[in-house]
């Protein structure tokens, strides 16, 4: 990894193309592949191209595209003119665009042909470029403006589990710190493949799925469509990556789907003697669906599944968990794959310190929070958002509840707003609870929330639960028809037994739901402790509504929006 003496992240292109020359650095799956020494001129050229429109240092510019080659060539070609970069995540809608161009005061924009649409409400004073224009260097290079490491390089929106998006300010050396820190972690080779799935306007994947990355010469590939199964397995297979960064939801949708199905028709996986032997093999096939060389699996931005993660440690799969937040560049606790500790974040990143603040004495639980050079400035022109985000004695609140056990190991127990206070005093934490819901083999995703007849969860059933249901209900729907058909007496009759027939396929529908509905709270409330069981399991018509990172936006959804579900 190139060292870095002033942390300043627009000296990456320069020193970097320098030491690593025509090695691959960046390129879409099965596209045109551009070298270290390519990045360096075309981020030149996007920087010489601003200063001659008129850009200065601390102008604003935003970045909104696609993950490609060019998304990261255009952000170090605006960090190299001395402006500050606004990344947008690509799922915004029209109006949060233009609310956070206007907020950031940006004078330029980035786009793909693509996303142009997304412009229309667009400040006029904004002005708009190709992000896929050729943008060369002049034969005579222009001075480029000095940069220092605490200068901004950065303002990121998030989308947030919990209201409005607010402007994060990183700094040079917020990013780059967090990114050398890394080392107790991973360390990257010249021969590293990276198949990039995650935003790059996250600042998960930017920071340790980028900035790393082209700090160590290694070569990092895009998709050109969201990672699907259809779209990710050739990728995996064409790439055959060594090093990769996801969300719980990859994983375990593959766990879920295709190798616990397969592990409990097993009659030899239910032998304890031989499931040990079992586990490695599936582990080894995992491997093998990730390209067969996969040595790094980071999972971060939510939390994973306590059953897939038992299966990932027992299978000898290479996971490694992080945890972090935008406003800390990101990460904060993290370990790789031979110190995972099941349920565990793993200690502090070096460098970083963490505490729990005011912890219960009983269970040592209470807010983390964070020192170190990673933690933000706070958020752009949102002074009190910025102070509240602060403790009196200045560590950054990160609204998670978590303890350290004696190892100094992190556990989150989840989110401060989210967490329910018991009728005896208990902490109740939604998340956990979930994560038992979504064990159920017809359940797709859940959300617990607090109704005034207890706890209630919130269940979207898998998608063959569904049709299995709609068939049933339409089979019998049909055979009321075939019956009307077969009728010869007179039409009022014939319509009396054919409603009578569907009335009872419509109840014996209902009351297959209600089983199943009732089958999935007994069976979370199994394990669950008694104040902290479901009171009520409803349907959920739609997949919840979710952020970058897949977690679901909480704010969204509460008693108004179960109103029209059906509990058990």
């Amino acid at each position: 990894m190139i060292g870095l003496n002033k942390y300043i992240l627009a000296e990456v292109p320069e020193l970097s193309g320098a030491r690593y020359g025509l090695r691959p650095a960046l390129s879409m799956v099965g596209g045109a592949v551009y070298t270290y020494r390519d990045f360096e001129r075309i981020s030149r050229g996007i920087a010489e191209s601003l200063i001659a429109d008129g850009i200065r240092k601390g102008d604003r510019v935003a970045l909104l595209a696609e993950n490609s080659p060019h998304w990261v060539m255009t952000y170090f070609g605006i960090l190299r003119a001395g402006a500050i970069v606004v990344p947008i995540l690509t799922d915004f809608i029209p109006v949060q665009i233009c609310n956070i161009v206007r907020h950031a005061g940006a004078r330029v924009i980035f786009t793909s042909e693509k996303l142009r649409a997304k412009l229309s409400e667009l400040p006029e004073e904004t002005a708009i470029w190709d992000i896929r224009q050729p943008y060369a260097p002049s034969a005579s290079p222009a001075s480029l403006p000095d940069v220092t490491a605490d200068d901004l390089a950065m303002i990121v929106y998030t989308s947030g589990t919990t209201g409005l998006s607010k402007g994060v300010m990183l700094t040079n050396r917020n990013i780059l710190s967090n990114a050398t820190a890394c080392k107790s972690i991973i360390t990257l080779r010249r021969t590293d493949r990276l198949l990039s799935i995650l935003p790059l306007a996250h600042t998960y994947e930017f920071t340790i799925g980028t900035v790393i990355a082209l700090l160590s010469g290694a070569h990092i590939c895009y998709l050109d469509k969201p990672p699907s199964a259809t779209v990710l397995i050739p990728a995996l297979q064409a790439v055959r990556p060594t090093i990769m960064l996801s969300v719980p939801l990859v994983i375990e949708k593959i766990y879920r789907s295709s190798i616990k199905p397969t592990l409990d028709g097993m009659k030899l996986y239910k032998n304890r003697l031989f499931r040990p032997i079992i586990l490695l093999f599936a582990g080894m096939k995992l491997k093998k669906t990730f390209g067969g060389h996969i040595r790094f699996f980071g999972v971060g931005g939510a939390p994973l599944a306590a059953d897939v993660e038992e299966f990932l440690k027992r299978a000898h799969f290479p996971y490694a968990i992080g945890y972090g937040l935008t406003e800390s560049a990101p990460l904060l606790a993290g370990c790789g794959p031979r110190a995972t500790f099941l349920r565990s974040t793993g200690p502090a990143l070096k460098g970083v310190q963490l505490r729990v603040a005011e912890p219960r004495p009983d269970t040592g639980e209470g807010e983390i929070q964070a020192k170190g050079p990673n933690i933000f400035k706070g958020y752009w022109h949102d002074e009190t958002r910025t102070r509240e985000a602060f403790s009196s004695d200045g560590w950054f609140r990160t609204g998670d509840l978590g303890y350290f056990d004696k190892e100094g190991r992190l556990f989150i127990r989840g989110r401060l707003k989210t967490m329910i206070l018991g009728a005896s005093g208990e902490n109740i934490y939604p998340e956990e609870i979930e994560s038992i819901i979504n064990q159920a083999p017809e359940v797709a995703e859940s959300l617990v929330v607090e109704e005034e007849e207890g706890l209630t969860a919130l269940v979207y059933l898998k998608s063959e639960v569904l049709e299995n249901l709609e068939a049933r209900l339409r089979d019998g729907i049909d055979a009321a028809g075939d019956l009307g058909s077969r009728v010869s007496q007179a039409i009022a009759n014939a319509e009396k037994s054919v409603a009578g027939t569907v009335s009872h396929v419509v109840v014996d529908a209902e009351k297959a739901l209600e089983h199943l509905l009732e089958n999935i709270r007994k069976e979370a409330n199994s394990k669950l402790a008694s104040f902290s069981r479901i009171q009520h399991v409803k349907i959920h018509a739609e997949p919840f509504e979710k952020t970058p990172t897949q977690k679901i936006k909480r704010f969204l959804y509460g008693k108004k929006k179960a109103e029209g579900a059906r509990p058990n």
